[in-house]
């Protein structure tokens, strides 16, 4: 077991104090948490989504997916995207002393995190897993998370046994000022997921001044 990860006992024992949803929201609603880290220190930056690629709650095929039933809580254990070769370890990370999700330790760039504040992926809910766009060594875990596309699948190890994937239906950029948190965190009445990471525009003095947004969908349990 790594310095990360609590004995079962008080897993369970965070999940049960975990505060509802809607707490969470305001929250999250007053866009203090966002992922700020990211180095932007390279010359040619990361993909950024295209506009057709804006949620809309619809398969690539122009048709609403059909809702596959939410799972227990599970702890995430990895991360895997085969359309942008990411296979990662996931790790609990929640609030900082400023509000912000708290993004991984930015000097491992392989590494993603879930925040704990919301649902485990898999369980009804919008699960909230998050990771570093680049790092002073160069491009991170999610460096090409815009180049999603709509049907692309992210697959999410759990540590009950099961993966739980979910399908993409939008990929978004956001400005950090003006985010659209009721959009992003709220829940859906089913199993999603957001992945997040830091994007648009990048300057030295305030870094990125936007979030990437992957919008997914559960679609399939194995």
């Amino acid at each position: 077991m790594s310095a990360f990860e609590p004995d079962e006992a008080e897993w369970e024992a965070r999940r049960r104090r975990r505060a509802p949803w809607g707490v969470i929201a305001l929250v999250l609603l007053t866009g203090l948490a966002l992922i700020r880290n990211g180095s932007g220190e390279f010359d040619v930056g990361p993909p950024q989504p295209a506009g057709a690629a804006a949620a809309d709650g619809r398969t690539p095929g122009g048709i609403v997916a059909e809702a596959v039933p939410p799972q227990p809580y599970a702890v995430p254990d990895r991360v895997r995207i085969p359309a942008i070769q990411v296979d990662a370890p996931v790790i609990p990370v929640g609030l900082d002393m400023e509000g912000w999700v708290d993004a991984p330790p930015p000097e491992d760039p392989n590494l993603a995190g879930w925040f704990t504040g919301a649902v485990s992926p898999g369980e009804k809910g919008t699960a909230v897993v998050v990771g570093h766009v680049d790092n002073a060594q160069g491009p991170a875990v999610f460096y090409g998370l815009g180049a999603l596309k709509k049907g692309n699948r992210v697959e999410i190890a759990r540590q009950d046994g099961k993966t739980v994937v979910f399908e993409i239906y939008g990929i978004e950029v956001f400005a950090k000022n003006d985010f659209p948190g009721d959009r992003v965190y709220a829940s859906k009445g089913n199993a999603e997921l957001r992945v997040i990471t830091c994007g648009g525009g990048f300057s030295e003095q305030n870094g990125y001044d936007g979030n990437v947004v992957a919008f997914a969908r559960l679609a399939e349990v194995r």
